[in-house]
C-alpha cells in the first residue's frame, strides 16, 4: 500500500458482476466518500457501490518490504 493510499483509507468501489470489483475513488474521510457514492448512485442507479475502510496489507512494523 503506497503511501497515497494510507492518506486516504475511505475508498468507493464498484461492485460488478461474477464478484469483481473497481475502486471508483479514494478520500481522506468518510463524509467525503459517501458524498461522492451519494452523487454516483444519482448519476448511475442500476450501479452497485460499497465504501470501504482499506486497513492496508498485515505485515508486522517489524517486517516492512
Amino acid at each position: 500500500m503506497s503511501y497515497c493510499e494510507r492518506l486516504h483509507p475511505w475508498v468507493v468501489i464498484r461492485l460488478l458482476p461474477q464478484m469483481q470489483r473497481v475502486v471508483v475513488a479514494r478520500f481522506r474521510n468518510r463524509s467525503d466518500a459517501e458524498g461522492h457514492l451519494w452523487a454516483l448512485k444519482r448519476l448511475m442507479p442500476d450501479a452497485e457501490f460499497i465504501i470501504i475502510f482499506d486497513v492496508g496489507n498485515n505485515n508486522p512494523v517489524g517486517n516492512r518490504e
